[in-house]
Order: structure tokens, then sequence, then C-alpha cells
């Protein structure tokens, strides 16, 4: 259970401390070069899923909030289950990478409308402003702010449906709550056999 907590809090602690820097140092679109054109921090917010995706409006944004705390509440629950039964630690590493992913975005959906003044193209963002922060509680926005255009071009004109469009190779934007969900899931996926393998009688 100690890993799992110090995984959880690790990555919980830096996804904050890095969306409070952004949200109040950098106003929407702005960037800084980190690695010439191919990795950039990009400030952005976004009001669905990870990287950036939208879903279905205020209605969806609500639902969404709900969904992520009964997966998190399950997710926790299922964490704890398998900490005392002496799980694999790769599963374990997972689930906490996943559950802190997860319980990271919560936090900005749940309590940054409550915490902060609006972002803009103009401003950076106040922490506890005195009239308020800008959306209701669970109407938050996730804070984005990895970028990695590696390839950039044009389609090539034989290509269906997008021949001669603009190309960015990696084009969403996302946070490190995103990345801890997306290492846990790859991590469940490539060794889910060894994680889940069940014990042979009398072994």
């Amino acid at each position: 259970m100690k890993k799992a907590i110090i995984i959880i809090l690790s990555i919980l602690v830096a996804d904050q401390i890095l969306k409070y820097w952004i949200k109040t140092t950098m106003t929407i679109g702005e960037e800084i070069p980190v690695f010439g054109n191919w990795f950039i921090i990009h400030f952005t917010e976004n009001n669905g899923m990870a990287f950036g995706i939208q879903f279905a409006g205020e209605f969806g944004k609500l639902a969404l909030s709900i969904f992520r705390i009964i997966a998190v509440i399950a997710i926790g629950w299922y964490l704890i289950r398998l900490t005392k039964e002496k799980a694999k630690p790769g599963l374990i590493v997972s689930l906490s990478l996943i559950f802190a992913g997860a319980l990271g975005n919560i936090i900005d959906s749940a309590f940054y409308g409550l915490l902060f003044s609006q972002s803009s193209y103009h401003s950076v963002a106040e922490f506890m402003p005195e009239g308020g922060g800008y959306a209701t509680f669970l109407h938050g926005k996730v804070v984005d702010m990895f970028y990695f255009p590696i390839i950039q071009g044009t389609v090539p004109t034989w290509f269906p449906f997008w021949a001669g469009e603009p190309f960015i190779f990696f084009r969403p934007v996302f946070n490190i709550a995103d990345s801890a969900i997306t290492i846990g899931v790859v991590l469940l996926i490539i060794f889910q056999k060894s994680f889940f393998k069940k014990e042979e009688a009398g072994s």
C-alpha cells in the first residue's frame, strides 16, 4: 500500500503544482519552447476528456465529471483490495497511475472553477479572486500544457479525404494526469497475462 500511496501522491503533487504555475503565469495559447519545435509548453484548457477531447456541452461535462468520480471511487476500492491480497507489484503500479491521473483531472473539473478567475488570451488567471471563480462545482476546465508537434507537414495529394491538408503528429495537448492514465493503461494491456495469471493448483 505504501508504494501505491507514494505513486499517487507524487503524481498528484507534480500535476497540481505544474497546473497552478501554468494557470497563474501564462495566458491561453501562450507557448514556451522546451526542445526546439518538438516539445512546447502550450497553455490550453478543455471541457472534456483526456487529450482535449470534447464531450457534449455542459450536460456532457457534468455527466463526465460524475462518471470520473464514480470511476475513481471504484478504482480506489479495487486498489485497496489488491494491496490487501498481495497482488503483483506491476498491477498495483498500473492502477495507481490510472487512479492518480483520473483524480488529478477531477480536481481541475471540480474545484478550478471555484478557485480561479477565467484564463484568457490577454490575461492570466488569479487564484482565489475576490469576485469568485469562473464556474460552479464540477464545471471547471482541465489545464493542459504538453505539446509534441514532432512531425509537421502536408497530407499527400494521393491520400483520400484529407489530401493537401496540414498534418501534425502529435497534435493533442495533454498534462501529467493524462500521461499517468495512458502509461497505466498501456502497462495493463502489455502485461495483462502476467498481472492476472492465476496461480496453478498446489503452487
